[in-house]
């Protein structure tokens, strides 16, 4: 009876580790919102990684946002905002600001690459 429990326990060892190597890594990017413009203002990562985003507005509020992932985030003048997300396609995408306190914010945009 013990034999069938250990091969049980082999494929499910063996199915766990190929499940994390196929996650990708996690990849943390600090970025900053002043004077409407993203710093940096491209990002790159590999399909299927976790993505960790700490954001902070400088000067005034900013705010982050990216259709594809559904993100939409909001800092106050010197506040950060963390999240994360899982880049699970492959592709070029827009992150902007969507704030309407002055005209320059549609102007500020940067660019997600997922290689």
């Amino acid at each position: 009876m013990n034999r069938p429990l250990a091969i049980t326990a082999f494929a499910v060892v063996s199915f766990v580790g190929l499940s994390a190597r196929e996650q990708g890594q996690t990849r943390e990017f600090t970025i900053s919102g002043s004077d409407h413009h993203y710093s940096p203002a491209r990002i790159e990562v590999n399909r299927d990684d976790l993505v960790k985003i700490t954001f902070t507005a400088v000067d005034m509020p900013h705010s982050f946002n990216n259709e594809r992932y559904r993100i939409a985030k909001r800092a106050g003048a010197g506040q950060s905002v963390t999240f994360e997300f899982r880049a699970d396609q492959a592709g070029t995408f827009e992150f902007y600001c969507n704030l309407k306190q002055d005209e320059r914010c549609r102007d500020m945009k940067g660019t997600l690459v997922v290689r």
